[in-house]
């Protein structure tokens, strides 16, 4: 009888990796999908890794041929595969707010990319993986360099973006929405002498620091820059207002 299962749920599996396939998970996720998909992951038992490879294979042949968009789909499964891997939520956010955004036609279909990286990060991938400092410094690189600097054209429209969600925020006093927590951005106030947090640099340095909780090694090195160059780049930011 579990082989008469296996089979049927492995090839619902490779038929994901289909474009029809894609569309169907990304049109169904908001219902039940995500818990019979998981469900039908683990009765997969043995060849779920073997599964997980060919979906690994597949996202990487559409980095290739420069297929962001159907990757940005295909990424949908790989989480509901691998939640607990730090590396299927760095992969999939760098892909949308990086290869994806600047794809896009407009200035706000780029903040659209982008945003959804950051929530993707801060709402789901820390969500199962809080004690990850390589999902944190991904979070504070993307506040640092994408939004916070001008690597991107779109990135003066990036900042009055995120200001305005910080304004709403505060005005509201509803943090939690955007997953901080008020007394460790006092912490930060203290630590740095800034209280700006229209200014994406702050909130570079917020993530960075919480990192640091959880980092060693080179992660501890990198949130370590990433917070000593914020702390230059608030003030060359601040300086445009």
């Amino acid at each position: 009888m579990k082989k008469i299962l296996l089979l049927p749920m492995a090839s619902v599996l490779l038929l994901a990796l289909s474009a029809g396939g894609q569309f169907f998970l990304r049109s169904n996720r908001a219902a039940s999908a995500p818990a019979i998909a998981q469900s039908a992951f683990a009765a997969l038992g043995g060849i779920r890794s073997v599964v997980s490879e060919i979906v690994w294979f597949r996202a990487d042949r559409l980095r290739d041929e420069g297929r962001y968009v159907e990757l940005a789909q295909l990424a949908s499964l790989l989480v509901l595969m691998e939640p607990h891997t730090p590396e299927v939520w760095s992969y999939s956010a760098w892909n949308m707010a990086y290869n994806i955004s600047i794809m896009m036609p407009t200035y706000e279909d780029r903040w659209r990319w982008v945003d959804a990286a950051v929530k993707f990060l801060r709402d789901k991938g820390l969500k199962y993986n809080p004690r990850e400092a390589e999902l944190y410094r991904e979070l504070a690189w993307m506040f640092e360099m994408k939004i916070g600097a001008d690597i991107d054209s779109a990135a003066s429209v990036y900042r009055e973006k995120w200001a305005q969600i910080e304004r709403d925020v505060a005005s509201r006093g509803a943090w939690e929405e955007i997953g901080m927590d008020p007394m460790h951005m006092l912490e930060i106030e203290r630590k740095t002498g800034f209280n700006d947090w229209t200014n994406p640099q702050l909130s570079a340095i917020y993530w960075a620091d919480k990192g640091l909780r959880y980092a060693t090694g080179d992660n501890r090195s990198f949130l370590t820059g990433i917070i000593r160059q914020a702390l230059v780049l608030y003030g060359k930011i601040g300086a445009k207002k």
